[in-house]
């Protein structure tokens, strides 16, 4: 009597496990034969759905042995069975198998058993992300957050040199080390280690292109744009920021547009090109209010809110020279700033307290620039700190206030 085969579950269970489609499962068995004959393979999607209905529960010999190459493991631990009526002819054609044919169908590489690099690894390594995203927020743009991210980032790229992966976990590996080596970029910045930033900025594009995912190329170009503003670059930086509004994700998602519109504000800024500053916050506003904040990002973009968007209009027009906006937009990020984002306040405090200086306020200005840490003296943080102190010299060398600074300044470590 026939009796219809029942599903191979074990099979069902691996892929979704590994979250392989069976259009990606065809595609490494076909690759992996073609490494091991030099010649193409017609594994389809149709020949994996028959195997995961049962419909053929024994793949063919050279099958088997791709499958055992990309699963790491036993066909028969993944559910295939051979036919009872089929097991004697299988023993006879295994025993007159010739030599040269059993070295195409199980080659020492694969008989050694090559690793297989799957979600399990991704996952760890995606774990890593939140803990230097804070320290970031935190800390700024220090060595150590530098060195850990490119240390993430060769990990991730390691991985792709070890054994068989689907293309949806090298897409993520990739993905991964764009992100850390974007990381480490960024801390290059923050900390003005400009030269590390740049060889960083080449690795971290390429790494992104090859991803495919719109959100790390969007994170990608803005750290570029805030590169080359370090650097004086003012018209690479908006051409960055032209290239971060040409992905999907900021079509899609009004929170990376409203990102992208305040960035190039503060590029804007540096052009000193008013209108365009005003015409991009008022782009950046209108996005951040139809953003939905319960939709899933990347933690590198927890950071982004209306307190990072005051940030960045004050940034702009401290460019611009309207001090007396520049400390509006101060005093509202201020307020609006979480507390972990302890990078980003100190940012806002020296910015606010220069303009105040330049608005006259003496003693407004330095009571705010003693609220930065001292542990904050350090990259863009230090160089703004020191720009603010030579300034105040210049403009009221004798002030008591001018002295009340001096005195602070020399309690505080040294800067970096």
């Amino acid at each position: 009597m026939y009796r219809e085969p029942g599903r191979n579950e074990a099979l069902i269970q691996w892929m979704a496990e590994h979250e392989m489609t069976t259009r990606e499962f065809a595609d490494a068995l076909n690759q992996c034969i073609r490494k091991l004959t030099g010649q193409h393979s017609l594994i389809t999607e149709r020949t994996v759905l028959k195997w995961r209905s049962g419909e053929t529960r024994w793949p063919q010999t050279l099958h088997r042995t791709a499958i055992r190459s990309v699963t790491q493991q036993d066909p028969a631990d993944l559910g295939f069975t051979i036919p009872q009526r089929s097991v004697a002819g299988a023993k006879q054609k295994t025993s007159s198998l010739p030599s040269r044919h059993l070295s195409v169908a199980m080659p020492p590489s694969v008989r050694r058993s090559q690793p297989r690099v799957g979600v399990a690894q991704v996952k760890e390594l995606t774990a890593r992300l939140p803990a230097i995203v804070e320290f970031d927020d935190r800390h700024g743009g220090t060595e150590a957050v530098e060195g850990r991210a490119l240390e993430l980032a060769r990990q991730a790229l390691d991985l792709q040199q070890q054994g068989t992966a689907t293309s949806r976990v090298r897409g993520q590996l990739y993905s991964l080390g764009a992100t850390f080596t974007s990381s480490a970029m960024w801390a290059a910045i923050d900390g003005r280690r400009l030269d590390a930033a740049q060889r960083y900025l080449h690795e971290a594009v390429t790494l992104a292109g090859l991803s495919a995912d719109p959100a790390v190329q969007f994170r990608v170009w803005g750290h570029a744009a805030s590169l080359y503003r370090q650097l004086g670059r003012y018209h690479d930086a908006i051409a960055a920021d032209s290239a971060a509004r040409a992905t999907t994700v900021f079509r899609r998602d009004p929170l990376y547009a409203s990102l992208a519109h305040a960035r190039t504000a503060a590029h804007h800024g540096d052009l000193h090109d008013l209108n365009a500053v005003k015409r991009s916050i008022d782009h950046a506003r209108d996005a951040l209010a139809r953003a939905d904040s319960s939709t899933p990002r990347p933690p590198w973009m927890g950071f982004y809110d209306q307190a990072e968007l005051e940030l960045l209009a004050l940034i702009a027009y401290f460019s611009l020279g309207s001090w007396a906006d520049a400390e509006a937009h101060g005093h509202r990020a201020l307020a609006l700033l979480r507390p972990g984002l302890a990078r980003n306040r100190s940012l806002a405090l020296v910015h606010m307290a220069w303009a105040q200086l330049e608005q006259g306020e003496l003693e407004s200005a330095v009571t705010t620039a003693q609220t930065i840490p001292g542990g904050a003296w350090h990259g863009r943080i230090g160089r703004l700190v020191r720009g603010f102190t030579k300034r105040l010299s210049d403009l009221a060398p004798n002030e008591a206030a001018a002295r009340a600074w001096a005195d602070y300044t020399r309690r505080q470590p040294p800067q970096a």
